[in-house]
């Protein structure tokens, strides 16, 4: 059998890097392609914007889309501008492109100092991806939002689209859509599909709904069903939920300590593949790896 020298993949693409931060707030070094809770955070509850920026949540997204009533929009527009012009940063969920107020949010948004992205909600076609893409600078990432029937079934399409930076399941919106019930055998399809459409569109892995409640237990259980279809990240509703998520989602110290030493292993026989077994357990050893030092995991002893 002819034997083959692997050289790894650079992990430069998630290495942590450092970001400017509001006075008192911790320096976010977790890659938005990698982050495994993404906290909503009301626009109109102006009072929480630096209690997020301070939490365990890896990337925070300031909601003026659901959480924010009609005759409120403009208002939670501009708290948002406000925050992100005085230092802050964070990620936007803005209207969706079908409503009276997506227009506006993406000429208010347009050049915001600290905005890192925006959530595009209720995304149901590429072509609502790359428009907003392109309305606002055509440099600023879209988290396309999937919350129907129509947008799961288009994402193959969506996760392809000029602009997308990483998919977001709506499943709260998805089940009322559909009249699917919140349960694991369910939701297996949407998340399956999103997914899938992740890896077509060559994006990093998609972000799961959020868990309604204050129950750690259930929070634990259900982020266990993310990881387990391949989904990446979680949407989080509360502060408290943020260090469950990135715990769940982070590579455990047994799975570290494996990667640890196969990788060790692999050195000390010259790189070599040895079986077609090597490759496969290579590149989850490598993955484990590249977690572990953006997410600080050490090996268990």
């Amino acid at each position: 059998m002819t034997q083959h020298t692997y050289m790894p993949q650079s992990t430069q693409d998630i290495t942590p890097a450092l970001s400017t931060v509001p006075d008192a707030t911790p320096e976010r070094n977790i890659p938005a392609e990698i982050a495994r809770s993404w906290l909503l955070v009301n626009a109109m509850k102006t009072e929480l914007f630096d209690q997020s920026a301070v939490s365990r949540a890896d990337s925070i997204i300031l909601d003026i889309e659901d959480a924010v009533d009609p005759s409120q929009k403009d208002a939670a527009r501009e708290n948002v501008v406000n925050w992100l012009t005085g230092g802050g940063q964070a990620w936007v969920r803005i209207n969706d492109a079908t409503s009276k107020f997506w227009a506006d949010d993406l000429a208010g948004l347009r050049g915001t100092p600290g905005l890192l992205g925006v959530m595009l909600a209720k995304t149901e076609s590429a072509d609502q991806v790359t428009e907003s893409f392109h309305r606002m600078d055509g440099k600023t990432p879209v988290i396309p939002l999937v919350e129907s029937a129509l947008g799961i079934e288009e994402a193959n399409h969506i996760a392809k689209a000029q602009g997308a930076f990483r998919l977001a399941f709506g499943s709260g919106d998805f089940r009322r859509d559909t009249g699917m019930a919140n349960t694991q055998e369910a939701m297996a399809y949407p998340r399956a599909k999103l997914v899938v459409a992740s890896r077509v569109g060559n994006l990093p892995g998609p972000i799961d709904g959020p868990t309604v409640g204050t129950n750690h237990p259930i929070l634990r259980e259900q982020t266990g069903v993310t990881v387990m279809m391949g989904m990446t990240g979680k949407l989080c509703l509360a502060i408290d939920q943020t260090s469950v998520i990135n715990e769940v989602i982070s590579p455990t110290p047994s799975d570290v300590a494996w990667a640890t030493d196969f990788m060790a292993d692999f050195e000390a026989n010259g790189r070599v593949i040895r079986d077609g077994s090597d490759l496969p357990r290579l590149g989850r050893a490598e993955k484990i790896m590249k977690l572990a030092l953006a997410f600080e995991v050490q090996p268990a002893p």
